[in-house]
């Protein structure tokens, strides 16, 4: 196992180096993979099948609010299927999460 870099230094890769991945356990059952494609975004994957249960979908709901209240930015979602249905996302000027109803309008 590699130590995990200091998040200042993911960004300055070289262009033609892979992508960055670093794998995080917001609970035993919940994987969020994060992938590092540009300096000013952080981009991650989670399974929405993972999220089975009040108990899953309450630690995803803290993970998106401890990301957007630590970065002071909105962590949105955006579905990779099945357009047209809300999603959540971390309101920063509400500090809390709101169900975006276009997560494609920044």
């Amino acid at each position: 196992m590699l130590p995990v870099p200091r998040a200042k230094t993911v960004p300055s890769r070289p262009a033609d180096a892979d992508c960055p991945v670093l794998r995080v356990w917001p609970t035993a059952d919940v994987l969020a993979i994060f992938r590092f494609h540009a300096d000013d975004e952080v981009d991650f994957d989670i399974d929405v099948r993972e999220l089975q249960g009040q108990e899953r979908l309450d630690a995803f709901r803290g993970f998106l609010r401890e990301l957007g209240r630590r970065l002071g930015k909105p962590v949105l979602m955006d579905p990779e299927s099945d357009f047209g249905h809300p999603v959540p996302g971390f309101d920063v000027e509400a500090d809390r999460i709101v169900l975006l109803a276009d997560p494609q309008v920044s």
